[in-house]
């Protein structure tokens, strides 16, 4: 009889844990299920063929605006598209005020993203 108990407790005891562990698996903060991100699930995922994607003029637009922001005296010298996981993406290079040179990265949903730091071209 005290086997049997046994038996059943240590059952019951793995069933608990493993239903918490599948439990946690699908969502919430700790998950990859829907709860990720604040409950809106991929944010690349969602946005996909909801909106029209970025082009180039957009892009550069917004890397401008960027500029205007946060990189006073940075100018956009070439606004390059490459492909991306999600569509065509855009790299824009700056030219600061003494020959330093950055690049912005626009995504095809338009988030504006600094890649790298302030670099010289050419020595």
């Amino acid at each position: 009889m005290k086997r049997w108990i046994s038996v059943v407790v240590v059952a019951t005891v793995l069933a608990v844990l493993a239903g918490g562990a599948l439990a946690g698996m699908g969502s919430g903060p700790m998950g990859m299920g829907p709860g990720m991100y604040g409950g809106t699930g991929c944010p690349g995922m969602t946005a996909m063929g909801t909106g029209t994607p970025v082009t180039e003029e957009k892009a550069k637009a917004l890397a401008q605006e960027y500029v205007e922001n946060y990189l006073k005296g940075y100018t956009v010298e070439k606004v390059l598209p490459f492909a991306g996981g999600h569509g065509t993406m855009y790299s824009v290079e700056l030219k600061g005020p003494n020959d330093e040179v950055r690049v912005l990265h626009v995504n095809p949903f338009g988030t504006v993203m600094p890649f790298g730091g302030p670099w010289r071209r050419g020595g």
